[in-house]
């Protein structure tokens, strides 16, 4: 591919407010972050307020080098209080905030025709205007984009009907272990095992891939030929969590759209969370090489 793959990431962005100050983020910038770092022409679609808190996260994106396309409005800037423990966070959303008033734009039709994948999620979707505009991106697509549900079960903010609706438009369904039981009770999947229940999922959606990531204990890629990785997750020494999954999957996609193997993209997502996860942040500066922290443990 001469030139970079156009990944677009559309949702919330906010300052996460931790015991030790604020920091900029949200899922769907996160995402376009590590891509870029990856390889990507990256895009982050999100809104913030008319208010100093979204002047200082439009400056912070800026600096970070994230490629925003921020809608301004008059709903305030979203802020997420986030407690650790143990370093795993637990995030408390305020509700009717800049990002759940996203408008479908023609900017936003003219990329969403141009990107080779779209990452998206439901709690970008809580708000019914918000939720038209990013299913208005995934309609107007290339019928060939990979197109990135990474559920990020938050609180309340989602639904069976919902979660229905997004694998309907997904190629890549992306969850975590405790989402995939919370999914096996609401839609009564048969199996017990991880195995069993993604491939019922990947089944039932006709999907491409399916990851499933499970905290500090391994991460497991399912492709729709039959093929699946499994790795085990380094043991490091933990900063915070904030924003792992992101990098693993901003990883991983950008190294698929780029002709990665399913091994190869698989160890890059593990090695880059477990980087993002030795330091403070979900927006590190990158080293020259990500450690192979796989390699480091004999795996």
């Amino acid at each position: 591919m001469t030139s970079k793959p156009m990944v677009l990431s559309i949702g919330e962005i906010l300052w996460d407010v931790l015991p030790t100050g604020k920091r900029a983020g949200g899922a769907p910038v996160n995402f376009s972050y590590h891509a870029a770092k990856n390889g990507a022409e990256g895009y982050a679609i999100s809104a913030v307020g008319r208010d100093d808190l979204g002047r200082e996260l439009e400056e912070a994106v800026h600096q970070a080098g994230v490629d925003a396309v921020l809608q301004h409005n008059d709903h305030p800037t979203s802020t997420v209080e986030v407690q650790l423990t143990e370093g795993i966070p637990q995030y408390v959303f305020k509700p009717d905030v800049a990002w759940d008033h996203l408008e479908y734009t023609d900017n936003l039709a003219g990329l969403a025709s141009k990107a080779d994948a779209v990452c998206y999620g439901t709690l970008s979707m809580r708000n019914s205007q918000s939720r038209e505009t990013c299913l208005q991106v995934l309609r107007h697509t290339k019928s060939h984009a990979m197109r990135f549900f990474d559920i990020n079960l938050r609180g309340t903010f989602y639904s069976k009907d919902l979660i229905q609706e997004l694998l309907d438009m997904a190629t890549v369904f992306k969850l975590n272990d405790e989402e995939l039981v919370t999914l096996r009770d609401m839609f009564h999947v048969p199996g017990a095992t991880d195995d069993e229940l993604c491939r019922w999922f990947m089944d039932q959606w006709h999907l491409d891939t399916i990851v499933l990531t499970a905290g500090s204990d391994y991460s497991t890629i399912y492709l729709a030929d039959g093929q699946s990785s499994h790795l085990p997750t380094p043991e490091i020494t933990v900063a915070d969590t904030v924003g792992a999954g992101d990098a693993f999957s901003g990883t991983f996609a950008i190294n698929r759209l780029l002709g990665a193997s399913l091994t190869q993209a698989h160890r890059a997502a593990v090695n880059t969370a477990a980087f993002v996860c030795t330091q403070q942040g979900a927006w590190p500066e990158y080293p020259e090489h990500i450690p192979d922290y796989l390699g480091q443990q004999g795996n």
